[in-house]
């Protein structure tokens, strides 16, 4: 099928960048006791790679499904301004529009944004190809973590670091790449100040809400920022 060949050629890159991330969250699973049904049963259904590696720890801790609920929203929200630039397109693609949807990454964002499917192919058959595939990859890694987790007896500790060095790399680069540093002094700011008013263990969730607002009242003086030509 060309559109198969298609879809592999533009999702090749993510495939390592999702077989080691899901790898890193499938042996937190199972470190923190988690079955390899639950974890790959989590990767179909969650599917939301920032959120899943967060999520591991938080569960560990006891955390409510009140908090878990409203990280995941608060996380995951920049994908419902992801979604509304696609609204007509997948609503166009009939009985595959609600998988679209859910399989909306980041990085299936980034293709889909960027790709010309060339005329000879069936372009909402290579657009669902790319989102399936790179479905599959995370599902792939995150079953290979959680089988890696319970047969490969060795220690563990630090393990969880990747979590932490995932979103570093991904802070660091889009501090690379962005003019504006609004956004991170903001959420630097309202970090320290809700750990030291509440403590480590109840400030995050105010230090996103907080945020949040903060960068909804900033968004002109950014995109003002963003929008300027290179000095």
């Amino acid at each position: 099928m060309k559109e198969l060949r298609f879809a592999l050629r533009q999702t090749v890159p993510i495939f390592f960048t999702y077989l080691f991330i899901g790898i890193a969250f499938g042996i937190l699973m199972s470190d923190a006791g988690y079955s390899v049904a639950l974890c790959t049963a989590s990767a179909v259904f969650i599917y939301a790679g920032s959120m899943q590696l967060v999520m591991v720890p938080m569960m560990t801790s006891g955390a409510s499904l009140l908090t878990l609920g409203l990280m995941t929203l608060i996380i995951n929200a920049r994908h419902i301004f992801y979604g509304l630039g696609f609204i007509e397109r997948f609503r166009a693609m009939g009985w595959r529009c609600p998988y679209m949807i859910l399989s909306l990454t980041d990085e299936t964002y980034s293709i889909l944004c960027s790709v010309q499917v060339p005329p000879d192919l069936n372009e909402v058959r290579a657009t669902f190809l790319i989102a399936l595939l790179n479905h599959l990859y995370w599902i792939f890694g995150c079953f290979l973590g959680a089988c890696a987790g319970r047969v490969l007896q060795f220690d563990m500790r630090g393990i969880d670091f990747a979590a932490t060095a995932f979103f570093l790399v991904v802070v660091v680069n889009q501090w690379r790449q962005h003019r504006s540093k609004l956004p991170f002094l903001t959420a630097a700011v309202c970090a320290l100040c809700f750990l030291l008013l509440l403590g480590r263990d109840s400030f995050l969730i105010p230090t996103l809400a907080c945020a949040l607002v903060v960068l909804v009242l900033l968004r002109g003086r950014i995109e003002e920022k963003e929008g300027a030509p290179d000095e």
